[in-house]
């Protein structure tokens, strides 16, 4: 299990094979949950990138309990979500 912090955002979120599942948007460090933008636009992924983005009502909730491993540029997930 992995800790997340606001540093993960703008990070992919990868699963095990290595594909692009999303970009992380926001971090609740409090909850433990990254929250994944599963289908950012250009200028959303840039902004996402610097850590200016927000969670909106399609982002998908990853809770830290789910991510195996945070790296600079993502982070992996063992299962499909």
């Amino acid at each position: 299990m992995a800790v997340l912090s606001d540093d993960d955002e703008g990070k992919y979120l990868v699963d095990d094979t290595g594909e692009q599942l999303g970009i992380v948007s926001e971090v609740d460090e409090a909850a433990g949950v990254a929250y994944v933008d599963p289908d950012p636009g250009v200028i959303e992924s840039l902004v996402e990138t610097f850590g200016g983005g927000d969670a909106d009502e399609d982002d998908i909730r990853v809770p830290e309990n789910s991510v195996s491993n945070v790296t600079d540029d993502e982070l992996r997930v063992d299962a499909d979500l």
